[in-house]
């Protein structure tokens, strides 16, 4: 590690002053309010959303209303103090940096390899979703050719100026929120009678078939496993925000707007879902819900406009994935926390890290041909509670950071944490609480086992590393 991101002799062992800047890649400024404001938007629209929330529903029943709400509250909590740190300082390393600054340089150095190995590997289960929709509709060209071309697509369009991954991302976006507000506007009418031939369900749906909660408390906690990690995503757009021509307005716009973006698209939605369906519907987890309601309202072709809008998500992710992972990868090494090599800038843009975190997403999609039962297995487990982590670093370096701001740089505080520390102390105690409900579940136990296993490991390198540097 270099002195760069070792602390101050001032310090000690503390973190780094307030008002001393961890170094950060010379990046460009290309994007635009336009495309910071609909990669916040389109952001929270992700494909778990679209299918993923069928089998939450399916286990939680009519309580995924409150399933969602809850998980929500707790994103929204943790999106206000990411923001707050994101306004006062404005990095391309984001909640790494964050880290660096209210830890120490081990836990910025943990929490930046986390997420940067966690979107790689999501790069490639993207593009295999991708590849599958595209098959059914073109299936004399095999799977493995479509993943090759997302691919190339994208990471074309991240090795060249930042404004053509914000054009995408603008584009995708658009489409997603269209989808998503098209749906609600037509499942509220149907909840009204106003459509034809669709009667007004009233509350039958809600309190019949086993009621509001059928399948008790443990129903509810697997809908509630399922909502939280369907919320990941919104991180990205702290780390877009460093390259925005106003990085401090540009991030504060985006996370005040982020309550009723998660209030509106997720709860929204599933409660539409819920009050005109049946939770016991066996088309909502085969088929998906917004599938399955359309089809009840008699849309048609409604699965393969759903298919459209599915593939506009996962494109949009891997895109918006590719992005975080080479910008969180040149933050890191700029920091001295990697190869240098790595961090190479040329015109604004950290080739390298594109390249890299292209080619780790590509390979992850060869595993999951080569050996789908082990190597492929182990990297879904390994992620699989890495956002947590992720969060978790966030509420406490904001728990420090904010003390600092106001002591050394309260101008700096252009967004505020509601009710601090109180409300940062409630989300961490709900992360602890998600934690110990995942270890009671037999599944999501093996992804914590995994995921705080990839934790410790980077835990201990970067502690190393810092001591390291320390005695230099």
């Amino acid at each position: 590690m270099s002195r760069n991101s070792a602390q101050s002799p001032a310090e000690g062992t503390d973190a780094r002053p307030v008002e001393q800047a961890p170094a950060e890649p010379s990046l460009s400024h290309g994007l635009k309010q336009r495309h910071l404001s609909m990669i916040a938007l389109g952001g929270v629209i992700g494909a778990g959303l679209f299918v993923g929330s069928g089998t939450a529903i399916a286990a939680a029943g009519p309580s995924i209303i409150l399933a969602y709400a809850i998980s929500g509250a707790l994103v929204m909590l943790v999106m206000r103090m990411l923001g707050e740190m994101s306004a006062a300082y404005p990095a391309s390393g984001s909640f790494s940096v964050h880290a660096e600054r209210g830890i120490g340089p081990w836990a910025g150095f943990t929490a930046g390899w986390s997420f940067w190995f966690l979107l790689c590997v999501a790069v490639g289960l993207e593009g295999i979703g991708a590849a599958g929709i595209v098959h059914g509709w073109v299936p004399g060209v095999p799977e493995w050719a479509w993943v090759a071309l997302f691919m190339l697509l994208f990471t074309i369009t991240n090795l060249s100026a930042v404004k053509n991954f914000g054009e995408f991302e603008f584009w995708f976006a658009a489409l997603k929120v269209g989808a998503i507000v098209l749906f609600l506007v037509i499942g509220i009418l149907a909840m009204l009678g106003v459509l034809p031939d669709v009667g007004a369900p009233g509350m039958s749906n809600l309190t019949g078939h086993g009621g509001f909660m059928p399948n008790g408390t443990e129903g509810l906690i697997v809908g509630l496993l399922a909502s939280v990690f369907a919320y990941g995503g919104l991180e990205t757009v702290t780390i877009a925000a460093a390259e925005s021509e106003h990085p401090v307005q540009g991030v504060a716009k985006a996370v005040r707007t982020a309550m009723w973006r998660i209030a509106l698209f997720y709860v929204g939605s599933m409660a539409v879902v819920v009050v005109l369906l049946p939770w016991t519907a066996k088309e909502i987890p085969t088929k998906g819900p917004y599938v399955a309601t359309l089809d009840y309202l008699g849309v048609p072709a409604a699965g393969q406009i759903m298919n459209v809008v599915i593939l506009v998500a996962l494109l949009s992710a891997m895109n918006a994935n590719i992005y975080g992972a080479s910008r969180m990868a040149a933050s890191l090494v700029a920091r001295g926390m990697g190869p240098k090599a790595i961090g190479k800038v040329t015109n604004g843009v950290p080739r390298v890290a594109v390249l890299l975190s292209a080619v780790f997403g590509f390979v992850c999609v060869l595993l999951s041909y080569w050996r789908p039962d082990d190597i492929f297995a182990w990297l879904l487990n390994t992620i699989g509670a890495i956002i947590l982590v992720v969060w978790f670093f966030i509420a406490v370096s904001q728990l420090v950071l904010r003390r600092k701001l106001e002591r050394e740089a309260p101008e700096k505080l252009v967004v505020k944490m509601w009710a601090y520390p109180y409300l940062t102390i409630i989300a961490l105690v709900g992360m602890v609480a998600v934690f110990v409900l995942m270890a009671r579940e037999h599944d999501t136990r093996v992804q914590l086992y995994f995921s705080g296993g990839l934790a410790i490991i980077l835990a201990a390198v970067g502690y190393a590393r810092q001591k390291l540097a320390e005695k230099k």
